[in-house]
């Protein structure tokens, strides 16, 4: 039988015993009854959420004396991960499953097999539909597909209270109204609060049962095309979105638009009796069950996008349109997604939007590296949040300490004002160093640039009175695009930059991806393979390899440069001739445009990026070719202690300021005392108070951090005696204190120096 004649019989079957009157019990009876039948399976049980535990509410097969008597707590056992997880479990042997849990009284010792999916409303499991069989096997998709139909059901006749008795009201009251606070994994650091806002608001699918499965069709088909023509028109579009760099992104969507797999899927969902909507969604909580068995981050994020299409259509099937992003921002607003995409982000009001919390998420993804820049806290990992939160709630987020509070009590609210009152009295004295330049007490000059990745990044230029754009990271672009980003379009961003700049020095990295930032266009097998993504096949390693991407960028730069100077910086650099290498592109490029009579950059340097532990012992050989190098202090530190930084265990576990880092970059900047060659530092060590101070200490005169730091480390440059702090760090190199981070601290303290 095939999965939409199996549930299309059960439908009918459960249409008619709902049409009649009997009371909610002897309803339920018949639901397993036809279940069980229906599915040949020998037990068919309904467990419903009720005063925080799910009940056993109706059985066949097991013994009758549970009924009412078996409870267990969400999270318990096989019934209750299923709740917990709001996932399906089809398991040939029960007994082997680490959250098996035995309860005697319902006589179930005689049974192997298992299936079980959630019974889901608003998101939210408020029960569990299952099926036993003595025989060991996994049940066939088509009766998984069947139980899920069936859930779908049961979720919509218990929200119209069709399967309960008054005296046995299921918890429906999903969204609590106490506050409430949720851990979460720390993305993108930051404080914010705001009101909540849905990224997709919440479908509701009033009805599942089709009355007229053509009707149902035709609503389908209109919808796709209507989808297809929003997405075309989209690409038509000089730029989409308020980025104005991503909209390549559309190709993807493209892809599985048009994927007859996909629509094949949704009508014969509604060949089983559903109706559009519920067709969506069904085929939708298939696509989330694969992406739970997925380990592969990159197509894990290709079945985001499909999900992030299924709720597209579905929107346009029952007339609810919009994003968030699409309908504007009113208010300062906390976004809530399941995921979210690059290109998503930039859609979004920056003035309005605070921060994002995320049911997922992870440290690499590329969402964070966006958010990052943008200076958008991030908390991930929270699971099904969006349950526990309605529209409008009042949100904190803690995403240095990784919290998210939900309706906080006045007492909090006050407490997390004043911490932001702090940090906007801190904001107001740096704002007013804007204009100052950053004299140590001695009379040293002390360079201090910003990092940025966006266009409209550079606008902070101004707000914070930095030097220049030490680090521009060009794979912004490509990390939001789904195909290569064309020549032009890279030339644009970049000859839009150096304008923005007005004058002031811009480096721009060439483009650093693959690895952890992987990209769907790059058919790359041996980056999927990567076990440490970080020290494989990414920045100038791929960029070589792939000499046409390399060649592209060049040619952008150096068109976007005419007339003006052009920095160009070279990422990941291991050895010297992997730089000459990527010189030699470029100088091909000059070549080219000169042999065409075309404007050229007024002048050309380049430099690299120290982060690979190598290129310290080969430097005298590297420096005669470079303009200036950078030390790379993100990347430079994991590969010094085979840390993963992406690691969540190992984030905090490794000290910038402990001995053995330091007296690395001390004898990398000993090496560079006497040479023209200008070193810089650029990273999240920059841009930290007390590591800024140990670096300074160490001979580091140039600094490349986010914007926001800026201000932080021009007033800390102002308080440095340098000869002090100089002496104090070389007495240190040689003989370190047992906690270098305690020492420098209470040295800042005698010196009146605030690092916090």
């Amino acid at each position: 039988m095939s999965a939409a004649s199996s549930a299309r019989q059960i439908l009918t079957r459960l249409h008619e015993v709902m049409a009649g009157r009997h009371h909610a019990q002897h309803k339920l009876d018949r639901v397993v009854d036809i279940i069980a039948d229906s599915l040949t399976s020998e037990v068919c049980s309904i467990y419903l959420l009720r005063e925080g535990e799910l009940e056993l509410f109706a059985t066949h097969g097991l013994n009758a004396e549970a009924v009412h008597v078996t409870r267990m707590a969400v999270g318990e056992g096989l019934t209750g991960t299923i709740a917990k997880n709001i996932e399906t479990l089809n398991l040939a042997e029960a007994k082997a499953h680490p959250d098996f849990l035995y309860r005697p009284e319902t006589g179930e010792e005689k049974f192997h097999s298992f299936a079980g999916v959630p019974i889901v409303y608003r998101e939210r499991a408020v029960g569990v539909l299952c099926v036993q069989h003595v025989e060991p096997r996994r049940y066939e998709e088509v009766e998984i597909e069947a139980l899920q139909t069936t859930a779908m059901v049961l979720s919509e006749l218990i929200a119209h209270k069709e399967l309960v008795d008054g005296e046995e009201a299921i918890d429906l009251d999903e969204i609590p109204t106490e506050c409430e606070v949720i851990e979460g994994l720390t993305l993108v650091k930051g404080l914010a609060a705001g009101q909540a806002v849905f990224h997709q608001p919440r479908v509701e699918i009033d009805q599942v049962v089709a009355e007229d499965i053509e009707a149902e069709r035709q609503r389908v088909y209109r919808a796709f095309d209507k989808m297809r023509d929003q997405i075309d028109a989209m690409g038509r579009e000089p730029e989409f979105g308020k980025g104005g760099e991503h909209d390549e992104v559309l190709e993807t969507y493209k892809m599985f638009a048009y994927d007859e797999g996909w629509s094949r899927r949704i009508n014969e969902a509604i060949d089983s009796g559903l109706t559009a909507e519920a067709a969506i969604e069904r085929v939708q909580q298939r696509t989330r069950m694969r992406m739970r068995e997925i380990d592969d981050p990159l197509l894990a994020d290709r079945m985001h996008d499909l999900e992030d299409l299924s709720n597209r259509l579905l929107r346009i099937v029952s007339g609810q349109l919009g994003t968030a992003a699409t309908q504007g921002l009113r208010r300062d607003s906390i976004l809530f997604a399941r995921n979210l995409g690059p290109a998503e982000l930039l859609e979004y009001d920056r003035r309005r939007l605070k921060g994002v919390v995320l049911e997922e998420g992870s440290l690499t993804a590329h969402v964070v590296i966006v958010a990052r820049a943008m200076g958008i806290p991030v908390l991930g990992r929270v699971p099904r949040v969006r349950s526990r939160v309605s529209e409008g709630d009042e949100v904190l987020v803690d995403a240095d300490k990784g919290a998210v509070t939900l309706r906080p009590s006045q007492t909090l609210l006050e407490a997390f004002d004043t911490r932001f009152a702090r940090s906007r009295e801190r904001a107001a004295a740096y704002a007013e160093l804007r204009d100052v330049e950053p004299f140590t007490r001695d009379g040293t000059r002390i360079t201090v640039m910003m990092n940025a990745g966006l266009r409209d990044d550079v606008s902070a230029l101004q707000l914070t009175g930095a030097d220049g754009i030490g680090l521009f990271r060009t794979e912004f672009q490509f990390l939001v695009s789904s195909t290569l980003p064309a020549r032009e379009r890279q030339m644009r961003l970049y000859r839009d930059v150096l304008d923005a700049a007005d004058g002031k020095p811009v480096i721009f990295r060439t483009v650093d991806i693959g690895g952890d930032k992987a990209v769907p266009y790059l058919d790359n097998d041996t980056a999927e393979k990567d076990e440490n993504p970080a020290m494989g096949w990414r920045a100038l390693r791929l960029s070589l390899e792939r000499e046409g991407l390399l060649k592209a960028q060049a040619r952008a730069l150096l068109e976007a440069a005419t007339g003006r100077q052009l920095s160009v910086m070279f990422p990941m650099v291991a050895e010297p001739w992997e730089f000459d290498a990527a010189k030699a592109i470029f100088e091909e490029q000059v070549q080219f445009l000169r042999d065409r009579r075309k404007q050229m950059p007024e002048s050309i340097e380049y430099g690299c990026m120290l982060e690979v532990p190598s290129l310290a012992e080969v430097l005298d050989i590297l420096l005669p070719k470079l303009s200036f190098i950078s030390i790379g202090t993100n990347d430079l530190t994991q590969f010094l202690f085979a840390a993963d930084r992406a690691n969540p265990k190992l984030a905090e576990r490794y000290d910038w300021v402990s001995p053995s880092i330091l007296r690395f970059l001390a004898r990398i900047a000993t090496q560079m005392v006497g040479s023209p060659v200008r070193i810089g530092v650029c990273g999240e060590m920059g841009g930290r108070r007390l590591e800024a101070l140990a670096l300074m200490g160490l001979g580091y005169t140039r600094f490349s951090i986010t914007p926001a730091a800026v201000g932080p480390i021009k007033e800390l440059v102002r308080k440095v005696y340098l000869p002090d702090l100089t002496a104090q760090m070389q007495r240190w190199m040689i003989s370190p204190p047992p906690d270098m981070r305690e020492a420098l601290s209470d040295w800042a303290i005698t010196n009146d120096i605030d690092i916090d």
